[in-house]
């Protein structure tokens, strides 16, 4: 039996206001970025230059469609957002840039950042909700489908999902290396001393420190200030603080503006309300109008019983998964920011600093002949930097090197790698056995016995 209090939390009725509110700026702000994204450049430079990409392990289908297949799905997932955004035909937009942005996200791990995985998993939840049932074009063209009610589980799997990526997020920072030695932060503040007004007092150690704390108290305890009504309007103005000096400070794109809209959410009804007014208001300025007040004889918006059914299975399992997936980096030994076994899709955000280099040895056994390999023949500069520190990568790339050669009747070679790596401003160390043959590790989830263990107490 689920108790009263949590029943509470999922069946009863509320205003659709929220939901609809979130819908509206999660759209506008994927449409700003794919627009952004264009306007940059990045569709050519990350997925038509290359020649080479880093699929994930167990999605090496997922490969670019070509220059004009790049910009036509970027075009499709602008055009998705943007209905996303004015509920016009909502279901078929919202599937369709789940679909497109995913495809995007998964053709290149060199790509991977927390902010791309979190806009994935908020697509793919609006799939199952009734959000375009208030300030939408399909109720402005179907009246009659407008709800003012809906479940509560509706907008409270976005509280959810919003506070397990900051409490996930703040747990990472418990560690000695964010808490004790005040890293990565004594790295990268300094590196912004340039800056007016606080520049110099970015080069002091103890701002290393409060940075490095605060950002932990904030991460592990901004969702429930946000949930408790006494709190809320000043955890939101320290939320819009905390992104902020995060977007100013390390440029870390479009993250800090889709946190601070998406952590509306939070808000009550009557805040989002004003908000559907508000821009209902501005029918004079577009071509289009989100009407609050257009007639409908049912109030509450109600799935059928099949439809609760399928719906609770595919959420209990997405939020069972989002409990594991970042718990997963214990069932690997080894420091984890060394080996990064478990550490994508778990919310570690800005965690290390991390840098290397990277030579490619290989051996043709028939004839004993041995040379070296020029990273820059097969990979652009950003995917031989990230290459060059993980170990996954690295192996991938030395699989795609034995393939070449084959291809051009040099069988059976061996390849093996020198890389140094230095994390968090210790000293470079092998991050792998030099003497280990690439081509006979496989690709895979089991732990990689050829990464070597970390010196934790290796300092410069």
């Amino acid at each position: 039996m689920i108790p009263e209090a949590v029943k509470k939390h999922i069946t009863s009725q509320v205003s659709i206001a929220p939901l609809a509110v979130f819908r509206f700026l999660f759209g506008f702000i994927m449409l700003v970025s794919v627009i952004r994204f264009a306007l940059k450049g990045w569709i050519y430079e990350l997925y038509v230059e290359p020649d080479y990409f880093f699929t994930y392990y167990g999605f090496d289908w997922v490969t670019p469609p070509g220059e004009t297949g790049m910009y036509l799905l970027f075009l499709v997932m602008g055009l998705a957002a943007l209905s996303v955004m004015l509920g016009c035909c909502y279901r078929i937009g919202i599937i369709l840039f789940f679909l497109c942005f995913t495809y995007v996200e998964l053709i290149d791990k060199t790509n991977y950042l927390n902010h791309y995985y979190f806009v994935s998993i908020i697509s793919f939840l609006l799939i199952w909700v009734p959000a375009n049932r208030s300030f939408s074009l399909d109720v402005l063209r179907k009246p009659a489908i407008r709800r003012e009610y809906v479940a509560a589980w509706t907008i409270n799997i976005f509280k959810l999902q919003l506070g397990l990526v900051y409490f996930f997020a703040g747990a990472a920072k418990l560690n000695p290396d964010w808490l004790i030695n005040a890293m990565p932060m004594r790295i990268w503040l300094p590196a912004r001393a340039d800056l007016p007004i606080i520049g110099p007092l970015l080069e002091y150690t103890s701002t290393a420190y409060i940075f490095s704390w605060a950002g932990a108290v904030y991460d592990l305890t901004i969702a429930f200030f946000l949930l408790w009504k006494p709190t809320r309007f000043f955890a939101y103005i320290t939320v819009i603080i905390f992104h902020m000096m995060t977007y100013f400070l390390f440029q870390i794109g479009m993250f800090p503006f889709i946190m601070i809209l998406c952590t509306l959410i939070f808000f009550p009804a009557d805040f989002h309300k004003k908000i559907i007014t508000a821009v209902s208001g501005l029918k004079r300025y577009l071509p289009l109008s989100f009407s609050a007040s257009i007639p409908s004889q049912q109030k509450h918006f109600q799935f059928s019983k099949s439809s609760n059914t399928i719906i609770a299975g595919i959420l209990g399992i997405h939020f069972i998964l989002q409990l594991l997936l970042p718990l997963r980096f214990a069932l690997y030994p080894g420091n984890l920011f060394w080996t990064e076994q478990g550490y994508r899709f778990s919310w570690r955000v800005m965690l290390m600093e991390k840098a290397g280099h990277i030579t490619f040895h290989i051996k043709e056994p028939e004839s004993d002949r041995r040379w070296q390999v020029q990273n820059y023949d097969y990979l652009t500069p950003n995917q031989e930097k990230m290459m060059s520190t993980q170990p996954d990568m690295i192996l991938q790339f030395a699989h795609h090197l034995e393939e070449k050669y084959r291809k051009q009747g040099i069988n059976d070679v061996k390849i093996t790698a020198e890389t140094y790596v230095t994390l968090n401003g210790r000293r470079s160390q092998l991050l792998i056995d030099p003497k280990a043959d690439l081509t006979k590790q496989e690709r895979g989830f089991t732990h990689k016995n050829w990464i070597l263990p970390f010196n934790e107490n290796q300092q410069n």
